[in-house]
């Protein structure tokens, strides 16, 4: 009886509490970034590779052993400076036997000059026949024909003889020798091309249009400009690193047709390189701004969420609550994504902590400004 007395207390005591108020917990602020429209230069990155302003092979054109390397390897070198020496002698040699041929084309020469010196006297005193003058008269021509001969083979065996000498023909960086002293030049399987000496002042970069590519800038080029108007646009060089080079380049060269194996057109333009930061052989990326967009909405590619090919961002709607909103996507800008549909200028949108909203969620928006990670 007390236990059940005990029970009925209890169950009045606790029916009697008044009941407790449930208190909501406040919306959590959420950083958004407000959406603004701008005109938009649409860039695209193409893989270069590049050269310099002038690349000259340094080719040894007379065969025989390298006697001599007079230049340090990746120093600049001096038009005329001597690079290589190839072994002389076998060409020395034929300089002497031209140089004997000619003595001796010139000693008939004299010979058959004073020859002539006596027939003439004697031809006009009816001495000797015509037939003998004549005959003296073409000896002295075939003497003076031998020694032109002479003369052009002493010159032809001493422009052989200059080749086992080696000059820079230009100013600019030369690099590692393919040949060391001692090695056979000049026939192949034998090194013919020792080196190579670059003027890098200025370098050319190549890169490959694709035929879409090409037809979709040639046709804003002629959207914005008369067809005899000459306009340059300024092109970027984006390196290995990730780091824009500090010069700008310009097309200099297209090529007159599309490669019809790969369906690209080779593009050729020319970056001043006054600090020879950049060397030959060097691969780096062309940046083509492509197309302009007038009042283009841009939105931070951090804000924007995928899910199987569906983009997607947390918009700030009416009384702050989160609207999933799905948008279509133009196209790459720097760290940011071109809307093409899904969103106005002055839209928020969640720039940070998305795992942390859903659609339907009230929060307290906290305006931030978006600091671009892009370096131009």
């Amino acid at each position: 009886m007390k236990k059940l007395s005990y029970v009925l207390f209890l169950f009045f005591a606790l029916g009697c509490k008044p009941e407790q108020e449930v208190k909501e917990a406040p919306p959590i602020p959420i950083k958004v970034v407000k959406l603004s429209s701008q005109s938009v230069s649409l860039e695209k990155d193409f893989v270069a590779q590049i050269y310099g302003k002038v690349d000259i092979p340094i080719r040894a054109r007379a065969e025989g052993y390298l006697e001599g390397i007079h230049f340090q390897e990746g120093r600049l070198v001096k038009k005329g400076d001597l690079l290589y020496t190839v072994d002389s002698d076998p060409f020395q040699e034929g300089v002497n036997q031209a140089n004997s041929e000619l003595a001796s084309a010139q000693v008939n020469l004299t010979q058959a000059e004073n020859d002539l010196a006596r027939y003439k006297p004697l031809a006009e005193m009816n001495a000797i026949s015509q037939k003998d003058l004549d005959a003296a008269v073409a000896k002295r021509d075939a003497a003076l024909a031998m020694v032109s001969a002479a003369e052009a083979r002493v010159r032809f065996e001493g422009i052989k003889l200059s080749y086992t000498q080696i000059k820079s023909p230009i100013n600019g960086l030369i690099g590692k020798t393919n040949a060391k002293i001692g090695e056979f030049v000049g026939r192949d399987p034998n090194p013919v091309i020792l080196n190579t000496v670059s003027l890098i002042d200025s370098v050319r970069v190549e890169f490959s249009l694709s035929e879409n590519d090409y037809l979709t800038l040639f046709r804003e080029y002629q959207e914005q400009h008369s067809y005899d108007e000459e306009v340059k646009k300024p092109l970027k060089l984006v390196l290995s690193d990730g780091q824009t080079f500090d010069q700008v380049g310009y097309v200099d060269f297209i090529n007159r047709q599309i490669d019809a194996t790969s369906g690209t057109i080779l593009i050729q333009t020319t970056f001043p390189n006054p600090d020879r930061l950049i060397r030959p052989g060097q691969f780096a990326r062309i940046r083509v701004p492509m197309s302009t967009v007038e009042n283009g909405v841009l939105v931070p590619q951090r804000a924007v969420s995928e899910f199987q090919g569906t983009f997607f961002v947390f918009k700030v709607g009416d009384g702050n609550e989160i609207v999933q909103q799905n948008i279509q996507i133009s196209g790459a800008y720097r760290d940011y994504f071109l809307v093409g549909e899904g969103l106005s200028a002055g839209d928020q949108v969640v720039l940070e902590a998305i795992q942390k909203v859903a659609a339907g969620q009230v929060i307290a928006p906290e305006e931030v400004v978006f600091e671009s990670q892009y370096k131009d």
